[in-house]
């Protein structure tokens, strides 16, 4: 099913959305360099925008009670999720959270608890785009197919990610260590169960109540391939910067140097964080001009 064509641009929403990535793409930039900005600061514009991002792309996609639903699944999956971690050690491993990301929920900061949904959102919708036909109701194999692909997208970015905010931030630490660079192999396992969770559980509100198909025009699939790619960049971003000091301790005292976390990260960002980006723009290319011809 292809979706109409002949419904006006909201040229209003085309703006916000390049606000918001241009936002976020100052704060990824900011995060990479030596400034006087307070942490805290910093981490909230960065969760505050791509929320915001996930809040104006999914109405036009879901109109505003599905995007809703959507946010509601990723607060209280990942909440909990979280809570229990911290609280068991299952399903992601022993750790607990430290003061970098502010004011918590139980043992959980409330930054972290919304951060969820603007990398989830996003990392859907190239999901949609990189399975094909995304305009098609959510049904028979897509209802198993769109979370699976998703959740390695999602999981791609928390990979290049976490040994920067656990080792080297101290955003959290991992108790046990892990091979990672001081992040345990449970904490991936874990997440791609948690973020799986939350896809299907859309999956399952969307079979009952279909989004409407939009124009092409108005659907602003580059805007939410941009977001990936800028937050990849972001994290490559951190590999040219010198760290002081040079090398880390987890709390089990092995030593790991920076530059070989952040070049990781960088790695991970171009290489599989890049291909989903990349896969998804050739489907795009293809969905484009299969509506033309």
């Amino acid at each position: 099913m292809n979706p109409p064509t002949s419904t006006p641009h909201h040229s209003e929403t085309t703006i916000a959305l390049a606000l918001i990535l241009a936002i976020y793409a100052c704060v990824r930039v900011v995060e990479a360099a030596p400034t006087h900005i307070p942490q805290l600061i910093v981490v909230a514009v960065d969760v505050l925008s791509a929320l915001t991002f996930a809040l104006v792309h999914g109405a036009l996609h879901y109109r505003l009670r599905g995007i809703l639903v959507f946010t509601g699944i990723c607060i209280v999956v990942g909440n909990i999720t979280e809570n229990l971690s911290v609280a068991t050690g299952f399903p992601f491993g022993h750790y607990y959270f430290k003061e970098l990301m502010g004011p918590k929920l139980f043992h959980v900061p409330v930054l972290l608890g919304i951060a969820y949904i603007g990398m989830a959102y996003v990392s859907w919708t190239l999901a949609r785009l990189i399975v094909g036909k995304p305009y098609t109701p959510v049904t028979g194999t897509r209802i198993v197919a769109l979370p699976l692909v998703a959740s390695f997208i999602m999981v791609a970015w928390d990979l290049a990610q976490d040994p920067v905010w656990g080792t080297v931030l101290h955003g959290w630490a991992w108790l046990d260590g892990g091979p990672w660079f001081g992040v345990p192999i449970s904490n991936y396992l874990g997440w791609y169960g948690n973020v799986f969770t939350i896809y299907l559980l859309f999956t399952l509100y969307l079979r009952a109540k279909p989004a409407p198909a939009i124009p092409n025009r108005q659907a602003n699939w580059p805007a939410a391939l941009l977001f990936y790619a800028l937050c990849a960049g972001g994290n490559v971003l951190q590999a040219f910067h010198h760290a002081d000091p040079e090398t880390v301790s987890d709390p089990t005292g092995k030593q790991w140097r920076v530059a070989d976390i952040t070049g990781a990260s960088a790695l991970v960002s171009i290489f599989v964080m890049g291909a989903f980006a990349a896969i998804a723009w050739v489907r795009l290319a293809e969905q484009q001009k299969s509506t033309t011809d």
